[in-house]
């Protein structure tokens, strides 16, 4: 009852695949066995839908964990964590997945540990060691068969008994649970950012006028609704979008790609930026249970013009050639989706070689600090860094972020004169 208290608080604590197995493993060393390897099918891990076994009758686990519970050679006989090991239908681990059913060896002779080591050499090393009794516990989730927990004793004198084998296969469906959970989180997770990435911009293109880098970082946790994009408009001028979908998942994406599309669209009315936040404003409810934060610029690089207006968002920084850096005053807005509230725009004039930086709040935002901080530090940082704008962008991110809590989007453009268009001379003979 001790152990399965303790594996209750200890397992799961996150939604990492291999940490949960981790935890499974430390939780039954060294009260219940002296060595703990636990293995998941391939199938899992790549969340594919594959039999747990093969034609052949073989089977194909991953190792995610290990753990002993004294210095032991023994821990170099189990499969490396990360690897893929294929095990033959004689195996123990392949039998208890096959039949999804505890496998227990009280008393391990010489034959046994060579149907429970993964090759020879293993076998030797466990024999060396004392392996005298072993089982295995199928890790069974929602009717499926995950993997298994694999248990040794070496230094511990006393066989496994049915009471033990209870005990881990208690243990064994706690962990399933988590470790399912784990792998259906990702997959929505890797659905979610799959569908993100389709529909953001690609890699801006520099525009006549405007050089562009752009980033894009998902949250560790969970992708969201963050994009940008880069608009060309007539007579030479360009939108510049950033924005930011409340909530994560696909349901958050979903919404990010429906206003992406609506904001190309009014784009194309070539209406100011108040006016097609307006109309997004006025959209957003019809596109599901969210709201939005948004910034849309428009830059005229032959004028230097560039009409900016927020919904809630934050406002981009301004670096002037010389160096100096600040943020945009702007008329914040009520975020897209709120309804009613109008929106205001300012213009600003920029110089050649004047860099205009907008950003989502997983930027500059972390959890037990003030987003002013992070919005100094930003406009700090764009201050001291000059050059490529691509080398900008990952200077920024390198300092800001390594492993996001939330999606990071960050848009560079830098001003520069147009090209004149080339003219030719013509030589008229005969005066």
């Amino acid at each position: 009852l001790a152990v399965i208290a303790d594996a209750s608080v200890r397992i799961g604590t996150t939604l990492d695949l291999r940490q949960t197995a981790q935890e499974l493993a430390d939780v039954t060393v060294p009260r219940l066995a002296d060595l703990a390897a636990v293995d998941v099918l391939d199938s899992v891990v790549h969340r594919e839908a594959t039999p747990r076994v093969w034609a052949d009758g073989s089977a194909r686990f991953r190792a995610l964990a290990v753990a002993a519970g004294y210095p032991t050679d023994a821990v170099h006989a189990a499969d490396p964590v990360g690897e893929i090991a294929r095990y033959e239908p004689t195996r123990v681990i392949t039998q208890c997945v096959r039949e999804a059913r505890p496998i227990l060896v009280p008393h391990v002779t010489e034959q046994d540990v060579r149907r429970i080591a993964r090759n020879d050499d293993a076998a030797r090393v466990l024999l060396r060691e004392g392996v005298h009794s072993y089982l295995a516990a199928p890790l069974i989730a929602r009717g499926s068969v995950l993997g298994t927990l694999s248990l040794h004793r070496t230094i511990n004198p006393r066989p496994f008994d049915e009471e033990d084998l209870t005990l881990a296969c208690e243990l064994a469906i706690r962990a399933a649970l988590c470790i399912d959970n784990a792998r259906l989180y990702a997959r929505e997770r890797d659905a979610a950012l799959t569908l993100q990435r389709s529909l953001l911009s690609q890699q801006p293109r520099d525009l006549d006028g405007l050089e562009i880098a752009s980033r894009y970082l998902p949250a560790v946790s969970a992708a969201g609704g963050d994009w940008f994009d880069v608009l060309p408009l007539p007579d030479g001028r360009v939108g510049l979008v950033v924005g930011d979908v409340m909530g994560k998942g696909i349901h958050a994406a979903a919404i990010m790609g429906q206003l992406r599309t609506a904001t190309r669209a009014f784009s194309r009315l070539d209406l100011p930026p108040a006016q097609v936040l307006c109309h997004l404003d006025e959209i957003t409810p019809s596109l599901g249970e969210s709201i939005a934060t948004c910034l849309y610029a428009v830059c005229d690089p032959r004028t230097g013009r560039c009409e900016m207006s927020t919904a809630g968002h934050l406002p981009p920084v301004l670096v002037q050639p010389g160096g100096e850096a600040e943020l945009i005053d702007i008329p914040t807005g009520a975020p897209l989706g709120v309804g009613g509230v109008p929106f205001a725009s300012v213009e600003r004039e920029l110089a050649e070689g004047a860099l205009l930086a907008l950003f989502t709040d997983g930027l500059v935002e972390k959890r037990h600090q003030s987003i002013d901080v992070g919005l100094h530090t930003l406009v700090q940082l764009l201050r001291r860094h000059q050059g490529p704008l691509e080398r900008i962008c990952d200077q920024v991110l390198a300092a800001l972020h390594g492993a996001p809590d939330d999606d990071v989007a960050l848009l560079l453009a830098r001003l520069r004169r147009p090209r004149l268009p080339e003219t030719s001379v013509v030589t008229v003979e005969g005066g």
